[in-house]
């Protein structure tokens, strides 16, 4: 006999509804094809975020570059190796306060990494600036961007006196 014989209308109910089920989760199931655009910076810089295999920015390595006519030092962290990738954090000093936080190597190499940073490398920025330190919470679901984003911080702070 055959699966849907008419003798059985319950057995092809079911049948049928396996099947759009199956269905369903398979259309739920399938991947964009571009990846999501990561969120702009909110000190709206027009910098593009640097590759995670990139070299590190100007003024790398702690040196401090002072603005003379702002008063103003910008600071470059060492770059913090972590699972995903390094992650580089540049600071913009005024007056004894951090008035800026950049981070300006992160992890970009898939979607899921893009994914993690836009949300996490803004929570970290305003956390820094409110704390005006490294002691900032760590963003769930970013530990290991929010480890090394503390430890550049902590190596700009440094360099820059604070």
């Amino acid at each position: 006999m055959h699966a849907l014989n008419n003798n059985r209308p319950l057995r092809r109910v079911v049948l049928a509804s396996a099947a759009t089920v199956s269905g369903l989760v398979m259309l739920l199931a399938l991947k964009p094809h571009t990846p999501p655009q990561i969120a702009a910076a909110p000190s709206g810089g027009a910098s593009a975020p640097a590759a995670s295999g990139g070299s590190p920015a100007a003024g790398s390595g702690g040196s401090p570059s002072t603005g003379k006519s702002t008063g103003t030092t910008t600071v470059t962290g060492e770059s913090a190796q972590t699972r995903w990738g390094p992650v580089q954090v540049r600071i913009t000093v005024r007056g004894g306060r951090i008035t800026d936080v950049t981070a300006v190597v992160y992890p970009t190499e898939n979607p899921r990494d893009q994914e993690i940073n836009s949300y996490a490398l803004p929570q970290l920025r305003s956390e820094a600036l409110a704390a005006q330190s490294a002691d900032i919470d760590t963003v769930s679901g970013a530990t290991y961007t929010s480890d090394g984003y503390k430890q550049s911080l902590q190596s700009a702070l440094d360099s820059a006196g604070l």
